[in-house]
């Protein structure tokens, strides 16, 4: 998956938009105001931030251990960096992002759950 694909898909999800919080090169993608993807720009490599079931999480570093790591400057229990570039096929890729998505939502507060339901 390339970048413009992962942007747009990140994007066709309720309540998401893209901010800069960090710096105008790490890119944040937020529902309902709270992280669930980043990624760097001006790095040489496309990976990118994605929250994750700590048990997943683990499964997914001993399964593809050259495309999906613990997640970089994240919480190393609950963030992994994805290779997006790498051996996992767009599918496997948007379920990644559809996981950490989900996660994100199930966090939020049942008021703003039920706002993004409205969207």
């Amino acid at each position: 998956m390339n970048i413009q694909d992962f942007h747009q898909y990140c994007l066709s999800k309720k309540g998401v938009e893209e901010t800069f919080p960090f710096d105008e090169v790490t890119l944040v993608f937020k529902v309902m105001g709270k992280m669930f993807a980043l990624t760097g720009l001006d790095s040489e490599e496309f990976t990118v931030n994605l929250k994750c079931d700590p048990d997943w999480a683990i499964e997914l570093r001993e399964t593809y251990p050259e495309e999906v790591l613990q997640g970089w400057h994240m919480s190393k229990k609950h963030w992994n960096t994805v290779h997006f570039e790498g051996g996992l096929d767009d599918a496997f890729l948007k379920k990644l992002i559809d996981h950490s998505y989900e996660l994100v939502v199930k966090g939020l507060p049942k008021k703003d759950r039920e706002t993004l339901q409205q969207l």
